[in-house]
């Protein structure tokens, strides 16, 4: 005979069924490398054309030298080049780009110690010196960018951001300095201000802090290594890759750090693009020449 259970049971019983539950997490479904490339250091995404930009230093891994061997090439969604150096394109020079950033039209790289800005139609471009030797990632939020400067320490506010038709040049501020957080990747922080990847050397690692204005930066990992590029779900996870253990990994603050995959001998600042499957990740391989396009879902 089938006995009824008294509500309070019946609350007890599901409570466990909710707290046993496991959360869904972030996994690798599919792994593909593309190769072929010089050294490239950052993949953007254009979605007006549903196409990636990459940044190549060219033949020579020689982030600080100012060879004029750097350009950005076009790629189809599945890795394939469709334009070998579209930038520059009017005879500019350029040496080893570095972090890029779009939006629009516009399309934002550092450059050692520039940023260019290119128009993604008309192929226009205007330079931009900064007061540093060593500008990497870049990241819009609003009407600024963001730029890091990690081997001085710094981040520079450039206001506003899209100067290529401007009468006279953006205003730039030293918004952060000499904290120690030596940051390298940006990304705009959920809930506002940015997140900084540390990146000293091997025998200091260092986290992933959040830095807001007037205040001083946070960690919000413990120390991990040398922490490149950044980037935040709509969720609050924050997805990264770090040269210490070559890998590209997840972090949330209630499960701490999962590694999705290892083995990027480069992995410099990758880009995201949201699909039906969850996320589509295009990691560079610095060191190695190659683009990893990494699908991830969530289970």
């Amino acid at each position: 005979m089938h006995k009824l259970m008294s509500p309070i049971l019946a609350l007890a019983a599901g409570l466990t069924l909710v707290s046993t539950a496991r959360a869904a997490e972030w996994t690798v479904i599919s792994d593909k490398t593309v190769s072929g490339f010089g050294h490239n250091e950052s993949v953007a995404y254009d979605a007006r054309e549903k196409v990636f930009y990459a940044g190549d230093f060219g033949p020579a891994l020689k982030p600080a030298d100012k060879d004029g061997k750097g350009k950005i090439t076009k790629l189809s969604m599945d890795g394939k080049v469709l334009k070998d150096g579209i930038f520059p394109a009017n005879g500019e020079v350029m040496n080893k780009p570095k972090g890029i950033w779009i939006k629009g039209r516009n399309l934002w790289v550092t450059d050692i110690d520039v940023l260019w800005q290119f128009d993604l139609k008309t192929k226009k471009s205007k330079k931009l010196d900064l007061p540093v030797n060593y500008a990497n990632d870049p990241a819009l939020i609003g009407n600024s960018l963001y730029v890091s400067d990690n081997r001085n320490d710094k981040v520079l506010k450039i206001t506003p951001a899209d100067f290529l038709n401007a009468k006279k040049p953006p205003k730039i501020e030293v918004v952060y300095s000499g904290k120690g957080v030596f940051p390298n990747g940006l990304w705009p922080a959920k809930g506002g201000g940015l997140l900084m990847g540390g990146f000293q050397d091997k025998d200091h690692p260092k986290a992933i802090y959040s830095l807001k204005p007037g205040q001083d930066p946070k960690a919000l990992t413990k120390d991990i290594g040398l922490i490149d590029g950044l980037y935040q779900t709509k969720d609050g996870d924050i997805i990264a890759t770090d040269w210490v253990s070559t890998s590209l990994f997840v972090w949330n603050k209630k499960s701490g750090m999962k590694t999705l995959v290892t083995g990027i001998k480069g992995p410099a600042d990758f880009c995201v693009v949201p699909n039906k499957q969850g996320l589509l990740i295009a990691q560079p391989d610095l060191v190695q020449g190659q683009i990893r396009l990494i699908q991830l879902s969530k289970k």
